[in-house]
């Protein structure tokens, strides 16, 4: 079949947004194929720059963040900014930004005047709490969000305290739900011919992936509980010690795969009591099933566990750190680890686009590109001409 290309091709994104959520949900964008523009301030980049490790000085956060974006610098507090701001707005069809509520109207850039400039725009507004509401003024964190969400009440051992995890988890949850609410506004668009405004905030999404949580509590008063690796849904399910020291995940969500697995640890007899019938009530007996279950895979190595739950169709993964996820032969079947060439530090290993399109892939045509790199370039091609530009640099604006 031949392949055209990329399927956002002729879309274009301006990236005014900081840190995690927003800019990822522009990466989605550009990975497909839209034209990506990063605004960043001239004398304070985004701070993803300096996130995590780095090597000769070049962050290496955001040389996954930034991919397939151009880098422009311009402050929109100064005049002229403001109005480069206006100029590239109506050459666009989405901005994405994650400053405090009220803070581009404290520009005179909020939407009557983003609106004004370009009628079909979407303006996708991503925030910690909102655009509204008692809390829409603070700063606003992932980390905020897994605590108010309930994610780390119910994440941990039930004698622990409550865990946060140690990484972007509700800013990414937020940037993926943040792509797919620009897609659903052009999808409008195209309908309405008009362009509108997408709030996102950040305590939501998360919210959602958490599952049926608040209606179990309306509907029963349930509040769910940490239970570690355990599920209260289905047994047995966790983490396993293998006899080589090695770990593995097993689940059982489904009661055939359960039944399998007791066959497979020589324990058959479990499958005709009572409780083995639904997953809830084999939850009730999760201690004689991790019984079971980890005493048969604690007497062997974990290549031979995966290979005896490969064979007896039984639900299994090793538990692997990064080191392991390079080399896993499945993940390479996928191309899940691509290599970019990187001007400034060479071939870089790193995540490929999010999914596989059969006709109109994405693909990842360059890593993220240094601070202002591609600001006269983009000005220029905006109609700015060489006196123009030094003008906003000797004001500060870019």
């Amino acid at each position: 079949m031949p392949r055209t290309d990329p399927p956002l091709t002729g879309l274009r994104v301006l990236d005014l947004a900081t840190l995690f959520a927003g800019p990822l949900a522009a990466t989605m964008l550009g990975d497909f194929g839209a034209e990506v523009v990063k605004v960043e301030h001239p004398t304070r980049p985004d701070p993803s720059r300096g996130h995590g490790p780095s090597k000769d000085g070049v962050g290496l956060w955001w040389k996954l963040l930034a991919r397939n974006k151009r880098t422009i610098t311009l402050d929109l507090s100064k005049p002229g900014g403001r109005a480069t701001l206006l100029r590239l707005a109506a050459t666009a069809d989405v901005i994405i930004e994650n400053f405090r509520p009220g803070t581009l109207e404290k520009w005179d850039l909020g939407w009557e005047e983003l609106s004004a400039a370009n009628p079909r725009l979407v303006l996708t507004r991503v925030t910690g709490f909102g655009q509204f509401g008692p809390y829409a003024h603070r700063p606003g964190f992932g980390t905020l969000a897994e605590a108010m969400s309930g994610f780390a009440a119910i994440t941990g051992e039930p004698d622990a305290p409550p865990t946060l995890p140690p990484f972007g988890l509700a800013d990414s949850i937020a940037g993926l739900a943040t792509a797919y609410a620009v897609m659903t506004a052009l999808a409008a668009r195209d309908r309405t011919g008009r362009g509108q405004v997408v709030d996102m905030a950040i305590i939501e999404p998360i919210l959602t992936v958490l599952g049926p949580q608040p209606l179990w509590y309306d509907q029963l008063g349930h509040v769910q509980p940490r239970t570690g690796n355990r599920s209260q849904n289905n047994a047995p399910r966790g983490t396993y010690r293998t006899a080589d020291g090695g770990w593995v995940a097993v689940s059982t969500s489904a009661q055939s795969v359960a039944e399998r697995l007791m066959h497979l640890v020589g324990r058959p007899e479990l499958i005709d009591e009572p409780w083995f019938a639904t997953g809830a009530e084999r939850a009730r007996h999760t201690d004689v099933l991790d019984a079971a279950v980890g005493s048969w895979i604690a007497e062997r190595s974990r290549e031979e566990v995966l290979l005896a739950f490969d064979k007896a169709e039984a639900a299994v993964a090793p538990i692997q750190d990064v080191r392991e996820v390079m080399t896993d032969p499945q993940y390479a079947a996928l191309g899940t680890i691509t290599t970019v060439d990187d001007p400034e530090l060479g071939p870089l290993r790193m995540q490929n686009v999010l999914f596989r399109l059969s006709a109109t892939p994405g693909a990842i045509r360059w890593a993220g590109r240094p601070h202002g790199a591609d600001t006269d370039a983009v000005l220029t091609e905006l109609g700015l001409g060489p006196a123009r530009l030094a003008e906003l640099r000797a004001e500060g604006a870019v």
